[in-house]
């Protein structure tokens, strides 16, 4: 092609953060691929990396800033500011200027405060965005507007590896490179399917696991993983804190643990090894009682065995955190490492799998309720994700600016989000497209993705990629959306551009990023930099001190509680359906990007049930509805499987119309709130 230019950036999918090169033509990307020295991609993505691009172009790109006419009748004051500005879109909206849009957002905030308080508005998003506009959100909302609240979507993730990570080794982020998989001698991945959700990992696993046969993959499903894995094993709903504090007893009761490093750079073992050996639901043997999982029993001490005499890594996903003892799970795991010596060293290590593009560097960047920039405790301490909800119920909190999470959709118990959202007086949103809490806002401004901007994007193994545009766009970032709206609200936000942003992160969160400029992110920009970065940067964690106040690794033992399936199964009472929910592979998240790819698209234009074999008889029509008390779902197509264990079903729920999470309610982690989206007990209402 003549005139082709080839720009490397980084892919805007999961937290794998693969480097990418676009060839681009009259600033249109014909096409995306990585180079063969790509230090995350090795030269390969997957399919969204490789053909979802076609969002950028999108005829549905949100392009003019809009406001609702409801909500400009009910602040007559603010319309007739406007009036000059406002043309005609449809029924229910006007389209706008930029100007006109932070104006009526300035106007409406100022009232709100004036009525309700400092308090009365928050922040929730942004790990979608770059680590500039991240940074920004935050100091925005809690120096101009002088509120607590900010939030992102690590609060429906991976939340609980934060807190669980902290509290035992005091950082909660990935432990080593993704290629210290080729250095490790056995691997456990549990409560992720990683083919689908970080793909380009999963080549790593597989590679290493068909030359070694040292895999063992834990699931409450057959999934694609399982076909490479030494030790498949499959468990019950909410086993997880079940089978990681047997792996432990067995470790302790058959003497396996490094004594030398738990005396060098641990504390509490001995209370903690005393605790384990007393409780009934450590041993394996508790696995006898389980009709189904009796293997279980023999199968956990031979895979504790191989993980504590090898070096060895430890990666899990959302099947991990999205339980109500997600955070307790996350220690568990880090007590293994701790236990084994299996932590600090190469090919070796802990590896939560990060979902969002930039939701590590979200959070690094001081977007949560608890922590400011660089994880120090910030002047008052916010309200999470949930409480914002009740607080909107409450009429607390009477305005939420939104960056780039579909709330409305990923949440759970949205009709009682919803109803919560209604009460608000402003919600203001920054988006890509019209979804579905953007079809909710007062105000809605589009903004630039990923591909037409600069900025810091931080992948799950904290490697910071300098993003470059691939195609110019008269878009607003979305820090300049908030400069505009920082300096009519008061503030003296001055950035010419984001490098000043970065310039300035740099300073606050120094422990962290005071080496990585631009230049030199510019200089390794397929290799990226693994924070902290001073002189240089640090490919593998506390390699000498864990990050807590005294360097060392703590043990905090939390005893499994007795309930849903499990306990079905031990009273011989196993009725109903209990349903479980993942992601595919064409899809990303909200499908907000995806599906307006129709080579992606295509593949999963909506969201199936998967039901075992033998469970037919129960599903007598093509679709069905899911019911529990909080709500239902739309009807879902089903297909029959024997990858889905007899009375339970996995749904995806990339799709806004399928209404997924409506049957979700309240339940959480008991620490952090995160929602747990990976079990829970249907009604099947044949359609």
């Amino acid at each position: 092609m003549e005139n082709v230019e080839v720009i490397d950036s980084v892919c805007t999918y999961c937290g794998v953060g693969c480097d990418i090169a676009a060839k681009v033509k009259d600033n249109k990307i014909q096409s995306i691929f990585a180079h063969p020295d790509g230090v995350v991609s090795q030269g390969k993505l997957c399919i969204k990396g490789k053909y979802g691009f076609d969002f950028v172009d999108a005829t549905q790109r949100l392009r003019i800033p809009r406001i609702r006419k409801s909500f400009l009748d009910k602040n007559p004051s603010i319309k007739e500011a406007l009036a000059s500005t406002l043309v005609d879109l449809d029924d229910l909206w006007y389209e706008t200027t930029l100007e006109s849009a932070t104006t009526a957002a300035a106007m409406k905030l100022k009232e709100i405060q004036a009525n309700y308080g400092r308090k009365s508005v928050c922040s929730i998003g942004g790990a979608r965005t770059s680590c500039e506009s991240s940074y920004l959100f935050q100091k925005f909302t809690r120096h101009t507007l002088n509120s607590p609240h900010v939030d992102n979507c690590a609060r429906v993730c991976h939340s609980p590896s934060l807190k669980g990570m902290r509290a035992t080794i005091g950082e909660g982020a990935a432990t080593n490179p993704y290629n210290d998989i080729y250095n490790c001698e056995f691997m456990i991945v549990i409560g992720s399917n990683t083919t689908e959700a970080h793909p380009i990992i999963s080549n790593r696993i597989i590679d290493v696991a068909q030359k070694h046969d040292n895999l063992a993959v834990f699931d409450v499903r057959e999934i694609k993983l399982h076909r490479f894995s030494k030790y498949k094993a499959i468990i019950p709903h909410e086993a997880n804190l079940l089978v990681l504090n047997m792996l432990a007893y067995v470790i302790i009761d058959e003497e396996l643990y490094s004594e030398e490093f738990i005396a060098d750079r641990t504390k509490g073992f001995a209370e903690f090894k005393e605790t384990i050996l007393s409780d009934p639901y450590a041993n394996p043997k508790y696995f006898e009682k389980l009709e189904g999982y009796e293997y279980l029993c023999k199968m956990i001490p031979k895979i504790a065995r191989e993980y504590a005499l090898k070096k060895s890594m430890i990666f899990w996903g959302l099947g991990i955190t999205e339980h109500i003892d997600g955070s307790y799970a996350v220690m568990a795991i880090t007590h293994l490492a701790l236990m084994t010596g299996n932590v600090g060293k190469e090919g070796a290590g802990l590896m939560p799998l990060r979902g969002q593009n930039n939701v590590q560097g979200t959070c690094d960047m001081g977007m949560l309720p608890y922590f400011a920039p660089d994880y120090q405790e910030p002047k008052e301490i916010g309200f999470m994700t949930p409480q914002l909800v009740d607080a909107m119920l409450s009429g607390e909190i009477k305005a939420v600016l939104n960056i780039g999470e579909d709330i409305t959709h990923i949440h759970p118990n949205l009709n009682k989000i919803d109803r919560a959202f209604e009460k608000l007086e402003l919600l203001f949103v920054q988006e890509l497209f019209m979804t579905d809490v953007a079809q909710k806002a007062d105000i809605v401004v589009g903004v630039k993705s990923a591909y037409e901007k600069t900025g810091v994007y931080i992948n799950a193994m904290r490697r910071l990629h300098l993003s470059q545009p691939l195609v110019k766009s008269d878009l607003p970032d979305d820090w300049e959306v908030l400069q505009i709206l920082d300096n009519k609200m008061g503030g003296t936000a001055n950035y010419k551009n984001s490098n000043d942003i970065w310039d300035e992160v740099r300073e606050v969160a120094y422990r962290r990023f005071s080496g990585a400029s631009y230049v030199r992110l510019e200089r390794h920009r397929k290799r990226g930099l693994q924070w902290p970065v001073h002189t240089e940067d640090t490919p593998i964690l506390h390699q000498l001190d864990f990050r807590t106040d005294d360097g060392l690794g703590e043990f905090h033992y939390h005893q499994y509680k007795l309930r849903g399936m499990i306990e079905e199964i031990l009273e011989k009472k196993l009725t109903g359906y209990h349903l479980t929910t993942g992601r595919t592979i064409a899809h990303y998240n909200n499908a907000a990007q995806t599906s307006r790819s129709p080579k992606l698209n295509k593949r999963y234009d909506e969201d199936i049930l998967l039901v075992h074999e033998d469970d037919a008889s129960d599903f007598t029509s093509t679709q069905v509805i899911l019911k529990t008390e909080f709500g239902e779902t739309n009807p879902l197509t089903i297909k029959f499987t024997d990858k889905v264990q007899p009375k339970t079903l996995f749904a995806t729920f990339h799709h806004a119309k399928s209404k997924i999470n409506n049957i979700f309610g309240d339940k959480s982690d008991e620490l952090i709130l995160t929602a747990a989206f990976k079990s829970i007990k249907v009604e099947v209402i044949n359609c």
